[in-house]
């Protein structure tokens, strides 16, 4: 068998034994980016090469696991993987997110608990070669932040399908207690509580630096049947949710390959422009923070559709010209 080959079998292996359920051949087929009968000799290799792999019957289907996991040799991380793991902590550290920085952080330390000392030794001259040798480059803008406290709560209520209380704070606003049916939690330039209002059922966001006194509470508070956070968050533009529009921006010819470049939203698509521009659209709510983003690409970018977010964008300008004048008199 080709070293490919051998590395495409332990990685299954790897797979099989990370699932509690197992795979099935077309989840194996998925994830190793293969086709089903591939996939089929690849799976044979597999129970081979380790005996207590097993097979579970799923009708109408059948699925296949690997039990008791696999040996520290087996699973030992590479250089790399645990270069990525240590800068996602420093990344979450730097920040301001010191709780998740710490779970990742524990973790790395369990890893490196379980590998065997020469595989350590072996190891460590690299790992520590590239974290000196990789940094990431914090940008400007606001600090999330939520205490580990406040988050064990959150999760435990979730899980539980608990209601969740809180007291909510804003702006301007009076603090005003809530009791919600939570949905999950949006990571992000700030952090939110995706939630369920126990009365109206409406979707809502609170940004976990204004919530205080949070607590799960009695009774039982699932979120809606149909309720998808991944879909829920890809509807806007950034974090803010409000009505979906058809975006649709022209970059000029000088910014068009990084435009192409770009992930501006999971609906996008780009057209192309006789003159070497590029059309870029796509549907999102948020239209504040796309006025803002579109401030960095200056006269490159001309706003299409809709008519909403021009009127944003005036509105942004108006007040950054305002504030210029108080500044200049």
């Amino acid at each position: 068998m080709r070293h490919d080959k051998a590395a495409m079998v332990i990685e299954l292996a790897r797979r099989m034994a990370a699932s509690a359920e197992g795979l099935t051949l077309d989840e194996m087929a998925r994830d190793m980016r293969t086709g089903r009968r591939t996939a089929e000799r690849m799976r044979d290799a597999v129970l081979m090469l380790f005996p207590q792999a097993e097979e579970v019957s799923d009708p109408p289907t059948k699925r296949w696991r690997i039990r008791g996991g696999l040996s520290a040799f087996e699973q030992a991380p590479t250089a790399t993987e645990m270069l990525e793991l240590t800068k996602a902590a420093s990344a979450l550290r730097a920040a301001g997110e010191p709780a998740r920085a710490a779970a990742l952080e524990a973790l790395e330390r369990k890893l490196k608990a379980a590998m065997r000392s020469t595989t350590l030794n072996r190891m460590a001259p690299d790992l520590e070669a590239l974290v000196r040798a990789e940094t990431i480059a914090v940008q400007a803008g606001p600090r999330p932040s939520a205490d580990e406290a406040m988050l064990t709560a959150i999760r435990g209520a979730v899980l539980a399908q608990q209601p969740l209380g809180f007291t909510y704070s804003r702006p301007g606003a009076e603090p005003r207690r809530r009791s919600v049916a939570p949905c999950g939690v949006m990571f992000g330039r700030a952090n939110y509580l995706v939630a369920a209002d126990r009365e109206t059922g409406r979707i809502q966001t609170f940004r976990l630096d204004r919530m205080s006194h949070v607590a799960p509470q009695e009774g039982l508070a699932a979120p809606p049947a149909d309720f998808d956070l991944a879909v829920f968050a890809s509807q806007s533009f950034g974090i803010y949710q409000d009505e979906i529009e058809d975006v649709v921006i022209r970059i000029a010819p000088e910014g068009a390959a990084e435009a192409r470049g770009w992930r501006w939203h999971p609906t996008q698509s780009f057209e192309d422009q006789a003159d070497g521009g590029v059309i870029v659209r796509f549907r999102a709510s948020g239209m504040r923070e796309l006025a803002w983003h579109l401030f960095t690409w200056g006269e490159q970018a001309s706003i299409l559709a809709p008519e909403r977010l021009k009127a944003v964008m005036a509105g942004e300008l108006a007040a950054a010209g305002r504030a210029l004048d108080r500044t200049s008199a």
